[in-house]
Protein backbone atom coordinates (compact mmCIF):
# COMPACT_ATOMS: atom_id res chain seq x y z
CA UNK A 1 0.00 0.00 0.00
CA UNK A 2 0.85 3.99 -0.44
CA UNK A 3 1.94 5.94 2.01
CA UNK A 4 -0.25 8.00 3.45
CA UNK A 5 -1.00 11.13 2.49
CA UNK A 6 0.37 14.00 4.91
CA UNK A 7 -1.85 14.45 8.01
CA UNK A 8 -4.36 11.69 6.57
CA UNK A 9 -5.49 8.81 8.68
CA UNK A 10 -3.49 5.90 9.19
CA UNK A 11 -4.75 2.55 8.15
CA UNK A 12 -6.86 1.23 10.88
CA UNK A 13 -8.21 4.53 11.02
CA UNK A 14 -9.22 4.57 7.18
CA UNK A 15 -10.74 0.14 7.75
CA UNK A 16 -12.55 1.21 10.59
CA UNK A 17 -14.29 4.41 9.19
CA UNK A 18 -15.19 2.05 6.44
CA UNK A 19 -16.31 -0.53 8.48
CA UNK A 20 -18.78 1.81 10.38
CA UNK A 21 -20.41 3.37 7.96
CA UNK A 22 -20.73 0.11 6.12
CA UNK A 23 -22.20 -1.53 9.28
CA UNK A 24 -24.41 1.26 9.46
CA UNK A 25 -25.79 1.44 6.15
CA UNK A 26 -27.42 -1.93 7.34
CA UNK A 27 -28.12 -1.16 10.85
CA UNK A 28 -31.97 -1.30 10.14
CA UNK A 29 -31.04 -4.86 8.17
CA UNK A 30 -29.20 -6.13 11.34
CA UNK A 31 -31.48 -5.17 14.01
CA UNK A 32 -34.49 -6.87 12.19
CA UNK A 33 -32.25 -9.75 11.74
CA UNK A 34 -31.65 -9.44 15.53
CA UNK A 35 -35.30 -10.34 16.45
CA UNK A 36 -35.71 -12.96 14.48
CA UNK A 37 -32.35 -14.84 14.29
CA UNK A 38 -29.34 -13.64 16.33
CA UNK A 39 -27.18 -16.07 14.53
CA UNK A 40 -28.50 -14.55 10.63
CA UNK A 41 -27.53 -11.02 12.11
CA UNK A 42 -24.27 -12.37 12.88
CA UNK A 43 -23.57 -13.83 9.66
CA UNK A 44 -24.51 -10.61 8.12
CA UNK A 45 -22.21 -8.87 10.34
CA UNK A 46 -19.27 -11.39 9.35
CA UNK A 47 -20.27 -10.87 6.25
CA UNK A 48 -19.56 -6.94 6.14
CA UNK A 49 -16.46 -6.88 8.16
CA UNK A 50 -15.06 -9.52 5.65
CA UNK A 51 -16.10 -7.46 2.49
CA UNK A 52 -14.19 -4.56 4.36
CA UNK A 53 -11.32 -6.23 4.79
CA UNK A 54 -10.79 -7.35 1.14
CA UNK A 55 -10.80 -3.76 0.42
CA UNK A 56 -7.72 -3.39 2.45
CA UNK A 57 -6.11 -6.77 1.19
CA UNK A 58 -6.80 -8.14 5.23
CA UNK A 59 -9.38 -10.69 6.91
CA UNK A 60 -11.43 -8.37 9.53
CA UNK A 61 -13.19 -10.32 12.32
CA UNK A 62 -16.00 -8.56 13.96
CA UNK A 63 -16.16 -10.32 17.68
CA UNK A 64 -18.69 -9.88 20.58
CA UNK A 65 -16.57 -11.39 23.41
CA UNK A 66 -19.49 -10.96 25.86
CA UNK A 67 -23.39 -11.78 26.03
CA UNK A 68 -25.26 -8.52 25.04
CA UNK A 69 -22.54 -6.92 22.80
CA UNK A 70 -24.34 -7.89 19.51
CA UNK A 71 -27.54 -6.13 20.84
CA UNK A 72 -25.50 -2.44 21.01
CA UNK A 73 -25.49 -1.85 17.33
CA UNK A 74 -24.07 1.60 18.10
CA UNK A 75 -20.68 0.25 19.16
CA UNK A 76 -20.31 -2.00 15.90
CA UNK A 77 -16.91 -1.21 14.12
CA UNK A 78 -15.96 0.60 17.38
CA UNK A 79 -14.75 -2.57 19.32
CA UNK A 80 -13.40 -6.17 19.60
CA UNK A 81 -11.85 -6.50 16.14
CA UNK A 82 -9.06 -8.94 15.10
CA UNK A 83 -7.24 -7.85 11.84
CA UNK A 84 -5.21 -10.94 10.34
CA UNK A 85 -2.98 -9.49 8.25
CA UNK A 86 -0.87 -12.29 6.77
CA UNK A 87 -1.46 -16.21 7.94
CA UNK A 88 2.42 -16.78 7.09
CA UNK A 89 4.57 -14.50 9.10
CA UNK A 90 5.82 -15.97 12.23
CA UNK A 91 8.05 -12.95 13.68
CA UNK A 92 7.58 -9.59 13.31
CA UNK A 93 9.74 -7.17 11.22
CA UNK A 94 10.94 -5.14 14.32
CA UNK A 95 11.91 -6.05 17.69
CA UNK A 96 9.12 -6.83 20.26
CA UNK A 97 10.48 -4.64 22.55
CA UNK A 98 10.37 -1.64 20.24
CA UNK A 99 6.12 -2.47 20.01
CA UNK A 100 6.08 -2.69 23.94
CA UNK A 101 7.44 0.92 24.45
CA UNK A 102 4.93 2.32 21.48
CA UNK A 103 2.48 0.93 23.31
CA UNK A 104 3.51 2.46 26.57
CA UNK A 105 4.45 5.77 24.81
CA UNK A 106 1.12 6.04 23.00
CA UNK A 107 -1.23 4.17 25.47
CA UNK A 108 -0.12 5.78 28.88
CA UNK A 109 -0.71 3.53 31.99
CA UNK A 110 -0.36 -0.11 30.46
CA UNK A 111 1.39 -3.76 31.20
CA UNK A 112 3.11 -5.09 28.31
CA UNK A 113 4.40 -8.55 27.94
CA UNK A 114 5.69 -11.32 25.59
CA UNK A 115 2.92 -13.80 24.68
CA UNK A 116 2.38 -16.91 22.53
CA UNK A 117 6.01 -17.42 22.65
CA UNK A 118 6.43 -21.24 21.52
CA UNK A 119 6.79 -23.17 17.99
CA UNK A 120 9.48 -20.03 16.77
CA UNK A 121 6.55 -17.82 17.20
CA UNK A 122 6.65 -14.56 18.74
CA UNK A 123 3.68 -12.19 20.44
CA UNK A 124 3.01 -8.65 22.50
CA UNK A 125 0.16 -8.55 24.89
CA UNK A 126 -0.72 -4.81 25.93
CA UNK A 127 -3.58 -4.99 28.53
CA UNK A 128 -5.03 -2.98 31.41
CA UNK A 129 -7.48 -4.29 34.14
CA UNK A 130 -9.96 -3.57 32.03
CA UNK A 131 -8.69 -4.40 28.20
CA UNK A 132 -6.09 -5.93 25.91
CA UNK A 133 -4.76 -5.70 22.85
CA UNK A 134 -2.86 -9.13 21.41
CA UNK A 135 -0.17 -8.23 19.18
CA UNK A 136 1.20 -11.23 16.76
CA UNK A 137 2.90 -11.53 13.52
CA UNK A 138 0.46 -12.08 11.23
CA UNK A 139 -2.67 -10.03 13.48
CA UNK A 140 -3.83 -8.42 15.90
CA UNK A 141 -6.93 -8.23 17.90
CA UNK A 142 -8.71 -5.22 19.96
CA UNK A 143 -10.56 -5.96 22.77
CA UNK A 144 -11.78 -2.26 23.72
CA UNK A 145 -13.11 0.52 22.45
CA UNK A 146 -11.48 2.45 20.00
CA UNK A 147 -10.45 5.83 21.70
CA UNK A 148 -7.99 8.15 20.29
CA UNK A 149 -4.86 6.41 21.54
CA UNK A 150 -6.34 3.09 20.25
CA UNK A 151 -6.84 4.29 17.28
CA UNK A 152 -3.45 6.02 17.20
CA UNK A 153 -1.23 2.76 18.41
CA UNK A 154 -3.16 0.54 15.91
CA UNK A 155 -2.21 3.03 13.06
CA UNK A 156 1.28 2.67 14.24
CA UNK A 157 0.74 -0.92 14.71
CA UNK A 158 -0.33 -0.80 10.45
CA UNK A 159 2.26 1.25 9.77
CA UNK A 160 5.41 0.11 11.38
CA UNK A 161 5.07 -3.58 12.83
CA UNK A 162 2.81 -4.61 9.34
CA UNK A 163 4.30 -2.55 7.11
CA UNK A 164 1.21 -1.45 5.94
CA UNK A 165 -0.37 2.06 4.63
CA UNK A 166 -3.54 4.19 4.14
CA UNK A 167 -3.49 4.91 0.29
CA UNK A 168 -3.94 9.11 0.15
CA UNK A 169 -7.51 10.26 -0.72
Amino acid sequence: MDAPAPGGPGLFSAITADLQGALGRDTAQIRLLLKRSPAQAYARIVEIGREVGARYGIKLVVNFPKEGRIEETQMYGRRDLSLIIDYSRKRFPIDRSIIKARASEMLGDVMTEDAYMYENKEGVRVYTDSWKIDVLPHSFHVWTEFDPRVTAFCDWLMADAYGLRAKPA
